[in-house]
């Protein structure tokens, strides 16, 4: 039997996009003002609780069965030296995953995480961007829909990563390309570049551009030309997660570029996902200024995989933990002076 493409349906506007529920998390909000505390003293942590109350539709929200899924693919563009490893090391590094031997593994199994390795037909990496179109239309919509079949009806969090030799340049590009801005601004040094390396990098980014232009309406559209199947399986996955209204964590530059075309289908699409940390990747810092979105977390991190997102998902636990948990002023016979 076939399966449904609900890419397809998604992208006709078949599909019903699910809101945040504004009175759930206000009833949120009102438990927040009566537990045993001065108000407001836990900060950020009360906004991540309301926060994940609104999108879960549930005044106690939970993470009892949260998913890492990271998508793994390779990129034609890699031959034109962007990136300081070889392409090999994409599938090197997915075996390691499955043995359990990566920085993901460890904190997947911190953090209680159910971990997902999905390579994307490693032997046959995308077109060079540089000089052609990444992806058909179809391979793009066929990379969404296996992002999209990966999340669990059942995941009360999502937490995206990737792994893909040479991916930081097909951000890049993209964030370019959809934000319309300068190359310089944009491009880090990814995996270890020298200085050299980095202009060349640049230079093919900008190659890219020239070829394909900057204007863009179309999510399918701008992923077909500067490609990633494991980019476009994080949009596809970003999509699933928001039509089953399941919270979101993105992990650093990649995976914010990938979930960031979508926000051509509609600028609020991403109102369901937190960034997890700032990327050392300079173009990190200007997408989330565009999305008008704060991370949770800022270590100097830039390994992708994942990590960044692992660690930043104890801190919604944390945040879970003692919404549910803690007395109120009530339970706990102590005089509330919020209520004053």
């Amino acid at each position: 039997m076939c399966k449904k493409n609900y890419i397809k349906d998604f992208f006709n506007g078949l599909i019903k996009i699910p809101e945040f529920d504004q009175l759930k998390a206000s009833k949120a909000k009102e438990l927040q003002n009566e537990l045993l505390k001065p108000k407001g003293s836990l900060g950020k942590l009360e906004e991540y609780a309301i926060w994940m109350a609104g999108w879960q539709k549930k005044i106690n929200p939970s993470i009892e069965n949260a998913h890492c899924l990271i998508f793994a693919g390779n990129h034609g563009v890699a031959r034109k030296g962007v990136s300081a490893f070889p392409s090999e090391v994409t599938e090197q590094m997915v075996e390691n995953f499955k043995k359990g031997g990566a920085a993901i593994n460890q904190l997947c199994k911190l953090a209680g995480l159910k971990l997902n390795v999905l390579p994307l037909d490693l032997d046959e990496p995308t077109k060079d961007f540089s000089e052609n179109f990444a992806m058909d239309k179809e391979e793009v919509i066929s990379a969404m829909q296996t992002g999209f079949d990966s999340v669990p009806s059942n995941c009360d969090l999502l937490v995206l990563g990737e792994m893909g030799i040479s991916n930081t340049t097909s951000a890049s590009a993209l964030s370019c390309a959809l934000f319309n801005e300068k190359v310089e601004n944009m491009t880090g040094t990814g995996t270890g570049l020298n200085n050299k390396q980095l202009e060349n990098k640049m230079s093919v980014i900008k190659s890219a551009l020239k070829l394909h232009g900057t204007k863009f309406t179309s999510t399918i559209k701008i992923l077909s030309c500067f490609g990633g199947r494991e980019i476009s399986a994080i949009a596809g996955s970003v999509i699933a997660a928001r039509l089953k209204s399941i919270p979101v964590l993105l992990d650093g530059f990649i995976c914010t570029a990938a979930a960031s075309t979508l926000t051509l289908y509609d600028e609020n699409f991403l109102d369901h996902c937190l960034i997890s940390h700032l990327s050392k990747e300079p173009g990190h810092l200007k997408i989330l200024s565009y999305l008008k979105k704060d991370p949770i977390l800022d270590l100097n991190l830039r390994l992708g995989e994942g990590s960044g997102a692992a660690i930043a998902s104890l801190i919604l636990k944390s945040a879970i933990v003692t919404h549910n948990g803690m007395s109120t002023f009530s339970d706990a016979l102590v005089t509330n002076k919020n209520a004053s």
